[in-house]
């Protein structure tokens, strides 16, 4: 089946979101702007349509693309190679964009993405069928709670999350403008109020020195510290190593220093961190992700599946089947996508087929591809930008 058109779309969110991070803030923007909205793609070919969303987080986090680079790489450069290329060719495909424009992981995930949901549409099968089977039909999930000046909001969130979703794993960020112990009074807060059964990690956005890891975690540690994410800066490898040696048990785990299979490589044989956050928007899809997963297993390194979907079923539903092959013992805590599932409502976009939360989980949808439906005329109403590679 060869691939015919290359459709893209700036879509519209249902919904603004705003939090706020070490590194920046994370907004969506504003309705009508481009920048910080999500990238839509269709990509026909022999009677089937794959789809695939993503939404670069740029500007304010540390990701490099932005929506209108997305758009242009595959315009310009992605789209036209892809053009006459089967389905079936995903390695080749991965090779010969490699060499023609290397990075853009967000670019190449949403097309990544697009073509596993057109290969399982065309072959009947959902898209973790196609790269090793449903291991977990049924996905946990994590609640990141934003950073904020006053903990009472902090403490706001994480009970939302609790209470009505029945999250039993939260991620609280930290290294805001009042330093480590902030965050150390932050944690004990959000302990008190949501108890001992529910596991609370701790994510700095590479905020933090290697001391103030060390200070935070001995002190969170009183509190029942449940993993620390990416304390420091991302090419310090060095200094998660060391960290990971004073952590006396708690799991250090890589995020930001994590973003290719060299990356992988290198963490793994240094031994620098205990779980490896795997994001489809920043390693590049689902093929890349599958690549890092086998260096997380030689190594004896489980995975966490990262990234927010926030208000994207389609972007969730492709982090969805990439979980469920991952065999429990090898998976660490929740996947993260919880913001895609409909904490922020429904999503417009999906005529039929949408994950729920039950007791703090999903279900990964059965249907063939993604296993969603498409609904075509709120794609026309919600879309921002239109360009079409043919």
């Amino acid at each position: 089946m060869m691939i015919e058109r290359i459709d893209v779309r700036v879509v519209e969110m249902p919904v603004r979101l705003k939090r706020v991070f070490s590194s920046g803030s994370y907004d969506t923007g504003p309705a009508g702007q481009l920048l910080g909205k999500p990238v839509f793609v269709r990509i026909y070919a022999g009677g089937v349509v794959g789809c695939g969303q993503i939404r670069p987080i740029s500007p304010g986090h540390f990701v490099a693309d932005t929506v209108h680079s997305v758009v242009a790489a595959i315009r310009d450069i992605y789209g036209p190679l892809l053009l006459g290329k089967r389905l079936t060719d995903m390695e080749a495909i991965d090779e010969v964009l490699t060499l023609r424009l290397a990075g853009n992981p967000a670019a190449r995930a949403v097309l990544d993405i697009a073509l596993h949901d057109a290969l399982g549409k065309s072959l009947g099968l959902p898209v973790n069928a196609l790269i090793g089977g449903c291991c977990q039909p049924v996905i946990p999930l994590e609640w990141s709670v934003s950073l904020a000046d006053d903990v009472e909001v902090m403490i706001a969130e994480a009970r939302r999350a609790v209470e009505d979703y029945g999250i039993k794993v939260l991620c609280l960020k930290a290294a805001g403008q009042g330093g480590w112990k902030r965050d150390v009074v932050n944690f004990e807060a959000v302990r008190k109020v949501v108890g001992d059964d529910i596991v609370i990690g701790v994510d700095p956005n590479t905020g933090w020195t290697v001391a103030d890891t060390i200070s935070a975690m001995r002190e969170m540690s009183v509190f029942n510290l449940g993993y620390m994410e990416q304390p420091v800066l991302r090419r310090d490898v060095r200094g998660l190593g060391e960290i990971r040696v004073q952590a006396k048990g708690v799991p250090v785990m890589a995020d930001e220093s994590l973003f290719t299979v060299q990356d992988a490589a290198e963490l793994a044989s240094t031994r620098a961190v205990d779980v490896f956050c795997i994001k489809l928007y920043k390693v590049g899809g689902i093929s890349p992700a599958r690549k890092i997963a086998a260096i997380a297993e030689a190594n004896g390194i489980p995975i966490n599946c990262g990234g927010l979907a926030v208000a994207s079923q389609f972007e969730a539903a492709a982090s969805a089947h990439f979980c469920a092959t991952i065999p429990v013992r090898r998976t660490f805590g929740a996947a993260e996508f919880v913001f895609g599932v409909g904490t922020m409502g429904a999503d417009p976009l999906v005529a039929d087929g949408a994950m729920s939360i039950v007791d703090g989980a999903v279900t990964v949808p059965t249907g063939p591809g993604l296993g969603l439906t498409l609904d075509e005329a709120q794609l026309e109403r919600m879309t921002l930008q239109t360009t079409v590679v043919a």
